[in-house]
């Protein structure tokens, strides 16, 4: 099992370095610059990734979105000194999430799930991390109601709140590329099993309301009419 740890404070990388190979991890890499860690991982496959949330050069969470891109069978559990920072949204699908000071129970739990993980060749379930004021957010896509492009950013609707994305909606609609996404607009896409009903509105677009929140969602002409034959496809 090949183990990268990237966190920018030397004393937390030195910590966790002496925890693996307390629990008998052989092939460990260190890094504190993000930037030279993702040319490794460009260059050979890592296994797991134990990730610090807080670095100054690029956070934990752009960080994995690269890996992701790049490796996207490699596990990975963020870790965080920053208690405010706590992923209540990480369901069970998720490989781990850490606070510091990482224990060594900590550290062979999570080994231990991921080497289960492995070897029963469990799919890793893709997420999509996101932050709303000063809270990270791991988001299930099941848990999407809608998704807005905003500039540079997109705005992920869930019941609990609104998270925000550094990406163009383009790219999280190839990696929602499901039966259970559509895009109505050109800066909407939405989750068609969270939908609760839907009415003409001018112009003959849908206006699409949502089971569990009072947001609606207008499609364009051209998403109302693509819509519109997609369901015909798919109903029974």
């Amino acid at each position: 099992m090949k183990v990268m740890v990237v966190d920018d404070e030397a004393l937390a990388l030195s910590r966790m370095e002496r925890l693996l190979k307390e629990a008998k991890v052989e092939e460990i890499s260190t890094y504190q610059d993000p930037i030279e860690a993702l040319k490794q991982i460009k260059k050979e496959r890592v296994d797991v990734l134990f990730l610090d949330i807080s670095m100054p050069e690029m956070t934990g969470l752009e960080f994995a979105d690269e890996v992701v891109e790049l490796s996207p069978q490699t596990f990975i559990v963020f870790q965080t000194a920053y208690s405010e920072y706590a992923l209540d949204a990480f369901e069970s699908g998720g490989v781990g999430y850490l606070m510091k000071p990482v224990s060594q129970e900590d550290i062979n739990k999570t080994l231990q799930k991921i080497k289960t993980l492995s070897l029963n060749n469990a799919p890793i379930t893709k997420k999509i991390m996101g932050k709303s004021g000063s809270r990270f957010y791991i988001i299930n896509p099941e848990d999407i109601y809608y998704l807005k492009a905003d500039l540079d950013e997109v705005i992920i609707k869930t019941k609990e709140a609104d998270v925000y994305v550094r990406r163009k909606i383009g790219e999280i609609e190839k990696l929602l590329s499901t039966p259970n996404f559509f895009r109505v607009h050109r800066s909407y896409i939405v989750n068609i099993d969270k939908i609760k009903s839907m009415r003409s509105v001018e112009q003959s677009k849908l206006e699409i309301s949502f089971n569990g929140i009072s947001s609606v969602v207008t499609t364009s002409k051209d998403g109302a009419k693509e819509f519109r034959e997609y369901l015909e496809k798919i109903s029974l």
